[in-house]
């Protein structure tokens, strides 16, 4: 075994023959059960993040976890073809290496290239899961974009259009006017900008006038440019200044179209002016406005986000309105939105309508993938009906057949699905699910798997020209059916039988409604079980939370804050990283920020810390709140940790070289020493087991994670190695013989215990030292390694340790905890006085107590482990000359003073503290009683000063009391 720990050398390699051996498949028996995890399938052109590294520790501890407790266990591995980002990757390289577009090359063309770079740069995230320890069955990876999977998109797309949940419509969408797509909330980043309030006069159209005599309304808007497309100014139905206009007109300036004053309790009356104008074709909540008003919709903009020469006018129900007047003014007639928007504030300013100007601050949104201003736009796109699939849905978690960890997160996803808005599914991309809809030359749709389904169940002759819809789906839409898809439906294959529905979905709270929710609505609506009720897609949404920075700031490129999992599991330079936050970056200024704070908080990089510290850092740092705050500091911590346990290891194989570990067996492997040491370690395992467990089974990974790193640390490495050292002897005697085996069975034991506990979360170096102590261990039980782990030759495929309460030796604990105690005690006295620990102490017990009787029987571990000369026991009249004094329990424990100190030294050190403190006490009551400081201080202030000044003398009388100590002992 090597000296010193390397998860280099040894991850790798161990992760190659996993996967070689196939470990990671079902192995198929049923008998303890079946578990079944799917992976949110991670983008295909996307990298490893901390956010997936941090689910998938949390997804492999689980599934480690139930194999090793025997069940039947399938992760299922996938990557989604994430529409958008891969069209745009694709038509960027395309672009830089033969200058042409995707329309140069035309749809088939382009496709192809889409599947070459798939083929070839599409497996990035997939290796680096590799690097984490997944253990994935990578021999059934999926694709969204795969045959089977394409096929159960078109049966769903096709039965739910048969039963009248898909339709084709004319609604609102948030717009990507560079990618000429619709795109969902998800994909809309919202950010804070400074804009402006611009506030204009529409005249009324009347001789009525307002409450305070004026022949005009005042609208504010933080887009002018949408003032083309008003249908409508809104008021509050109570507002009285506007009552008798209600029903009336006004004069939609530039246009000159009269539109109608309406009542609307969507308007707040105490904001503003109170008047809102309406652009139902423009503005969300202006949309829903409109429909509840029947008013028009002026469509004014192109795809492109610029001017109409006429408007598309709409009526509420998406139909065409051909009786009102489209005319826009020809000077606007193809500008840019936000060059339209200054002419129409100057043309306002020169009619003498621009009532005036106001800061305002704003959130805009973004295209999270163009980067241009998200515009409302009224499209032609498919959509799915909801409320037909959301009951159902609502239902499995109001009856708890699907449960939420923690289960707040139930509240969101029952306040999206009781409001729930009809999907739009359709993306104007041509990477991804073309929509299965074909149109003949009148226009009319036909739905299908295939044009030969549509024209043989719709009797349409060769002569028929149809033509397929150019629009794809959603890729939320593919991602909906993962659960089941990925197991072979429609087919009603073996799988899907054994594995649905799944045990446990691991995602975050921002995905529950774009994913989550449409699983559990899909999945319900078209998986039932033998008697025909429907199925949950799985039984547990374990929602993490969001890792930050340390500064708890969100984690992105354009913050240069980003940490790279595998950064911090091979290490990296500092130039590197500089490098790597602020090598594509277009602003110098930003650039140089960055790079400044990454050199200040990175001097030296970042070291290698292996995947086994990382993977145990992300499960200490898996509370149940919604944020994580990331602390480089906790991770080299659980290096150390690592450190620790490989040590730990080395310790006891080398123990085990100092004897005849086959010889011992023979004699000795049907005795039992009866050592409360032995018990009392062994005892704290079995709890170790016990919380461990519970810890797991209730999702809380930071406390599984402490319950290991406290026995590991704390009990075995600090605690029972130091106490075995003193019970591991040569002598020939049969006590010693007896003792020696006794323990290091028992440390062999542990050890292995420790390792099988360990394993889900720290995989690779439990798996190392488990190959390096199983021989060995299996020598000192005087068997074979085949008898001893059943055949199995990786700890992956052992049983997990079962908790069992008659192994838990009470008696053992208690008196175990006394030594402990006891122990404590005295590194404290060396720690008061400064006593160095080479040197001697002697201590006296009085006698007369349990405790006491415990602590005569570890005698020897007791001198050893705190080197003592000598430990002696008092009755209850003996005298004791100047000591400590230490209560263990109501044992009492002294330490004579005398010959342990330079009591000369010890006095200086103490009248130098006194005369810092007497200082300190003189500064306060200096400013106690400056009446100036009191009359101005705040109350909280002065009564603090005071409570330091107390205590510090506090502390003065303390060092006071050691003073007259020592001068006995001088004396």
């Amino acid at each position: 075994m090597e000296k010193t720990y390397n998860p280099q050398s040894i991850e790798q390699a161990l992760y190659r023959v996993w996967e070689e051996k196939g470990y990671f498949k079902p192995h198929g028996d049923a008998s303890q059960g079946n578990y079944c995890i799917m992976i949110p399938p991670p983008n295909v052109t996307g990298s490893l993040h901390m956010g997936h590294a941090f689910q998938d520790t949390i997804m492999d501890t689980l599934i480690r976890y139930q194999r090793m407790k025997g069940k039947n266990t399938l992760w299922q591995v996938g990557t989604d073809h994430a529409g958008i980002a891969t069209q745009m990757l694709v038509e960027r390289k395309l672009e830089a290496e033969q200058g042409k577009s995707r329309h140069d090359l035309g749809r088939d063309a382009f496709m192809e290239k889409v599947w070459e770079w798939k083929a070839q740069s599409g497996g990035t995230i997939t290796s680096q899961l590799r690097r984490m320890g997944a253990s994935v069955d990578w021999d059934r990876e999926r694709f969204t974009m795969d045959e089977g999977l394409s096929n159960a998109v078109q049966e769903v797309f096709v039965r739910l259009y048969d039963d009248k949940l898909i339709y084709r419509g004319k609604r609102l969408v948030n717009w990507d006017p560079k990618l000429h797509t619709a795109i969902s909330d998800l994909e809309v980043e919202n950010k804070e900008k400074a804009g402006h309030m611009w506030h204009f006069r529409y005249p009324l159209a009347g001789t009525e006038l307002t409450a305070d005599g004026k022949d005009y309304l005042v609208v504010a808007t933080t887009r002018p440019e949408t003032m083309l497309g008003d249908s409508a100014v809104a008021v509050h139905p109570e507002d009285e200044r506007y009552a008798s206009l209600i029903g009336k007109e006004i004069i939609l300036p530039i246009v000159n179209r009269r539109i109608p004053i309406i009542a609307d309790e969507y308007v707040d009356k105490d904001f503003g002016t109170g008047c809102v104008k309406i652009t139902p074709a423009h503005d969300f909540n202006d949309y829903e406005v409109g429909k509840r008003h029947s008013l028009p919709m002026f469509n004014i903009l192109t795809q492109d986000a610029t001017i109409r020469a006429l408007a598309e006018v709409l009526n509420t129900d998406g139909s065409h309105n051909s009786e009102l007047d489209a005319s826009l003014p020809e000077r606007y007639a193809g500008l840019d939105r936000f060059k339209a928007r200054d002419a129409i504030v100057a043309e306002f300013e020169t009619l003498g309508l621009l009532e005036k100007i106001e800061p305002h601050a704003l959130k805009v949104p973004y295209g999270d993938r163009s980067g241009v201003v998200i515009e409302p736009l009224l499209t032609d796109q498919w959509y799915v009906a909801v409320q037909k699939l959301a009951q159902p849905a609502i239902e499995a978690v109001e009856n708890g057949d699907i449960k939420f960890v923690p289960q707040q997160y139930e509240n969101m996803y029952f306040s999206w699905m009781r409001d729930i808005q009809d999907w739009c599914i359709s993306r104007q991309l041509w990477w991804g699910h073309r929509i299965p809809a074909w149109y003949d030359e009148a226009g009319k749709v036909y739905v299908g798997r295939s044009e030969e389904e549509v024209r043989q169940n719709h009797n349409l002759g060769a002569d028929v020209k149809l033509r397929q819809d150019d629009d794809v789906l959603d890729t939320w839409f593919s991602s909906a059916l993962w659960t089941f898809s990925t197991l072979g439906w429609p087919e009603e294959t073996p799988e899907l039988k054994t594995f649905h529905p799944t045990d446990v979905l691991v995602t975050g709270f921002d995905i529950i409604f774009f994913w989550v929710a449409r699983m559990i609505m899909m999945t319900m609506y078209f998986v039932k079980d033998e008697d025909g009720k429907p199925q949950v897609p799985f039984k547990t949404v374990y929602v993490t939370g969001l890792i930050r920075d340390e500064q708890g700031n969100k984690m992105s490129k354009s913050k240069g804050n980003v940490l790279d999992p595998l950064d911090m599991i091979d290490g990296i330079d500092l130039e590197s990283l500089v490098q790597k936050r602020t090598g594509n970056m277009m602003q110098p200024q930003l650039a140089a920020k960055i790079e400044k704070s990454t050199r200040k908080e990175f001097e030296n990089g970042i070291e290698p810390h292996g995947t086994d510290a990382l993977r145990f850092t992300l499960a200490a740092m898996a509370s149940t709140g919604r944020d994580i705050n990331w602390d480089m500091k906790r991770l080299d911590g659980y290096r150390s940790f690592c450190n620790k346990l490989w040590n730990a290891s080395r310790y006891v194989l080398m123990k085990c070289e100092d004897v005849d570990l086959r010889q011992l067996a023979e004699v000795y492997s049907n005795s039992d020493s009866g050592d409360d040491i032995n018990q009392w370690i062994r005892s704290k395992f079995e709890l170790a087991v016990k919380d461990f467990t519970q810890a797991i089974e209730s999702y809380r990974f930071d406390i599984a994670s402490g319950v290991i790193y406290e026995f590991v640390w704390n009990e075995f490495c600090d605690w029972y190695i130091e106490l075995s050292k003193h019970k591991i002897s040569t002598e020939n005697s049969a006590d010693a013989k007896l003792q020696t085996y006794s323990t290091l069975r028992t440390l062999l034991d542990v050890l292995d215990g420790i390792l099988h506990l360990s394993h889900p979360m720290i995989p690779f170096i439990t798996e190392e030292l488990w190959k390096n102590i199983k021989s060995i261990r299996a020598t000192i039980h005087g068997t074979t390694v085949e008898d001893l782990y059943d055949g199995k030759d990786s700890l992956m495929n052992c049983r997990f340790p079962e908790f069992n309460a008659e192994k838990v030796d009470e008696e053992a604990l208690k008196s175990v905890e006394v030594l402990k105690e006891a122990v404590i005690a005295i590194r404290n006295v060396r720690a008061e006085k400064n006593i160095a620990p080479s040197k001697q102490l002697e201590v006296m017990i009085r006698r007369g107590t349990l405790d006491a009787m415990t602590l005569e029987t570890f005698s020897g571990q007791f001198e050893a482990i705190c080197n003592l000369s000598k430990v002696t026991m008092l009755s209850s009249t003996d005298s004791v000359p100047l000591s400590v004094l230490k209560l263990v329990k109501d044992t009492e424990l002294y330490v004579p003073l005398a010959g342990l100190i330079d009591v000369a030294a010890e006095m200086a050190r103490i009248d130098k503290q006194l005369e810092k403190l007497t200082g300190e006490v003189a500064r306060i009551e200096g400013k106690l009683s400056n009446e100036g400081f009191v009359a101005k201080a705040p109350a909280e202030v002065i009564e603090k000063e005071r409570a330091k000044a107390a205590d510090i003398k506090r502390d003065m009388d303390k060092l006071t009391e050691q003073k007259a100590e020592l001068a006995k002992l001088e004396a």
